[in-house]
């Protein structure tokens, strides 16, 4: 059994602060184009049928904003959140092999003998595509703006 042997000089507190981040403080809002809306809901397998969706897709949005006024001077990058741990580190054994025609079978869809990763990461079918359209005229303008 093998353990990282990695120091921790963690820059992360270990308790949680919090300071509230004040509008005139965040970068302007953002436009969202329509066709990024729609880039979005085939990527992330979420559907902003309604203004509600769009609203909560403008909350989140602003609500990463607040990223851009930390302050990360002096931060190194994070490798893990487990980063204060020894991890174990298994063995690269082979246990089984000589089986790729049978791991193939499991997969709903196969490229020359590759898996498709995700199989359910696929365009939006016609009527889908169909309602976004009418939903993207009900907007005012081409785009979105964040609140």
């Amino acid at each position: 059994m093998r353990w990282s042997t990695q120091i921790n000089n963690s820059k992360v507190p270990t308790v949680a602060t919090w300071e509230p981040v004040l509008e005139n403080q965040l970068p302007p809002p953002n436009e969202v184009p329509a066709d990024l809306v729609d880039k979005l809901e085939r990527l992330a397998l979420v559907d902003f049928p309604n203004q509600e969706g769009l609203a909560c897709l403008k909350k989140s949005i602003r609500f990463a904003d607040q990223l851009h006024v930390v302050n990360t001077e002096g931060v190194e990058p994070m490798d893990s959140v487990l980063e204060d741990r020894a991890l174990y580190l298994s063995g690269d054994a082979v246990a089984d092999g000589d089986c790729a025609d049978r791991l193939l079978q499991l997969s709903k869809q196969t490229v020359e003998e590759y898996f498709v990763a995700p199989p359910g990461n696929i365009p939006l079918s016609t009527r889908d595509r169909a309602m976004l359209k009418c939903s993207a005229s009900k907007l005012e303008d081409t785009s979105i703006k964040t609140v």
